[in-house]
């Protein structure tokens, strides 16, 4: 996975934004006001680190030497992910994906009812 690539399914989920709360050379995906993914895209090799179900996450680490806990993040939630290509790109776009919903399930259920309106137009 390219950084771009990386950051266009990030922008691509509803409601999803960039912003850069750490210096410009770190990304900060969020959805509502809340973070989902991080990354320095300019990284080699390229990583993203991501919300995880903490059973997932310890299933996910034990199986691929890629997935590692979240470096400067909870250890129990967030995976650092190595997106060089040794994972498949699909792999990396559903661990994306999965972190968003789990951050979008956390909402209120306003914040939720305006993503929704969103993806209706």
């Amino acid at each position: 996975m390219t950084p771009a690539d990386l950051k266009a399914v990030c922008l691509g989920l509803t409601g999803a934004v960039e912003e850069f709360p750490f210096g410009e050379e770190t990304s900060v995906f969020k959805v509502a006001g809340k973070m989902f993914a991080l990354s320095r895209l300019d990284a080699i090799p390229l990583t993203v680190n991501l919300k995880c179900e903490p059973e997932l996450a310890r299933a996910l680490r034990a199986e691929h030497p890629e997935i590692v806990p979240g470096y400067h993040m909870n250890k129990r939630h967030w995976n650092t992910v190595t997106a060089d290509g040794a994972l498949p790109d699909t792999m990396v776009t559903d661990l994306i994906e999965d972190s968003y919903e789990l951050i979008r399930a956390a909402l209120t259920r306003s914040q939720r009812a305006t993503l929704a309106s969103l993806e209706d137009h």
